[in-house]
């Protein structure tokens, strides 16, 4: 189980994480939903270990896994970004690929990607690895509808194999109302509400649904 007690982080004066509690069961998909700026980032890269809490403590199951939202890719091509440290892993991987609707793009230089292709990207090659816990911050922001469709199915087929936990930032409805059993709702880096993707958008009607 995922469990957080007393998070905060702060910059000077200013506080932009303040979570006095949070509980995740084990294998349960989790969907942060708020405005830029509500600490959905700051939260996910606290408990990948990228950021160390200004107070408060956390355990997680290990090993984790985290994609950031501005994602990268490493020189050469996308089959050889995708085999980094995973070379026995090459038939898996074109599989992947395959169901990812990567394999035309095999020899193209990864750099030379658009937006969305290098989000799938960065995303199969974080899911070629085992994890408990998986944090993903807007995993489909720079995808189209039918690319995120792909993304989302393989999160699905992923999370099912593994039994992992996962945590997921949106802003899209489509998305948390898909893979979410449950969803948080951040403002101004606190937890205002925790229920089902309906509950929440229900009651946040102004809320971007992109």
């Amino acid at each position: 189980m995922l469990e957080a007690k007393g998070l905060r982080m702060q910059y000077g004066a200013r506080t932009v994480l303040d979570v006095p509690q949070l509980s995740v069961d084990d294998g349960a998909c989790t969907v942060l939903v708020g405005a830029n700026g509500s600490g959905k980032t700051t939260l996910l890269r606290i408990l990948a270990g990228q950021l160390k809490p200004t107070a408060g403590t956390f355990s997680a199951p290990q090993p984790v896994l985290y994609l950031p939202q501005r994602t990268y890719a490493f020189r050469g091509t996308v089959l050889q970004n995708i085999l980094i440290g995973m070379k026995n892993k090459k038939e898996d991987a074109l599989s992947l690929l395959d169901r990812m609707e990567l394999t035309p793009l095999l020899q193209k230089q990864a750099r030379s990607l658009s937006g969305g292709e290098l989000q799938r990207l960065a995303f199969c090659r974080l899911v070629l690895r085992d994890c408990k816990l998986l944090l993903l911050d807007e995993p489909t922001s720079a995808c189209d509808t039918h690319a995120a469709a792909l993304l989302l199915q393989e999160l699905q087929r992923y999370r099912k194999a593994q039994n992992c936990t996962v945590l997921l930032s949106t802003h899209s409805r489509a998305v948390a109302a898909q893979i979410a059993d449950r969803c948080l709702l951040l403002e101004n880096g606190c937890i205002t509400a925790d229920g089902t993707p309906q509950e929440i958008w229900q009651n946040v009607p102004l809320m971007e649904d992109a």
